[in-house]
């Protein structure tokens, strides 16, 4: 079974893959993918909303989103229940602060991102196009 654990930073709490699983297949619980939208297109979780954290990355650092956290209200209420995540789980760590420390009550930070999603044995793997 997976894990629900605080972070060391007390307003950020995280879920692995294995218990994001169960809080998706629920269906209480949202997602919301803090990647930019040229990274969701390449692949996300069903029924995800891209709200971008950072608008650019380049070598000479990140421009983050002054709007992210509107962005996330215009589609959620402070109450609402989903998960935060990104490719790694670094951005969205980030992301997820932010938005507690908005006041959002009941956002979780998916631990891993994505990738920790593709790699777990609970997640419902995409199926591959059938070419007739």
């Amino acid at each position: 079974m997976g894990s629900l654990r605080s972070s060391t930073s007390a307003a950020v709490e995280s879920v692995d893959a294995e218990a994001a699983c169960g809080l998706l297949a629920s269906e209480q619980y949202g997602y919301v993918d803090v990647r930019m939208w040229e990274d969701f297109e390449k692949g996300h979780v069903a029924g995800a909303r891209n709200v971008p954290y950072y608008l650019s990355v380049t070598p000479h650092g990140k421009e983050r989103n002054p709007d992210f956290v509107d962005q996330v209200a215009a589609l959620h209420s402070k109450e609402d229940r989903f998960l935060v995540g990104c490719r790694s789980g670094v951005r969205s760590r980030l992301a997820t602060a932010d938005l507690a420390a908005a006041g959002f009550a009941n956002v979780k930070n998916l631990e891993g991102g994505y990738l920790s999603l593709l790699k777990s044995t609970s997640y419902p793997q995409p199926q591959a196009a059938s070419h007739q």
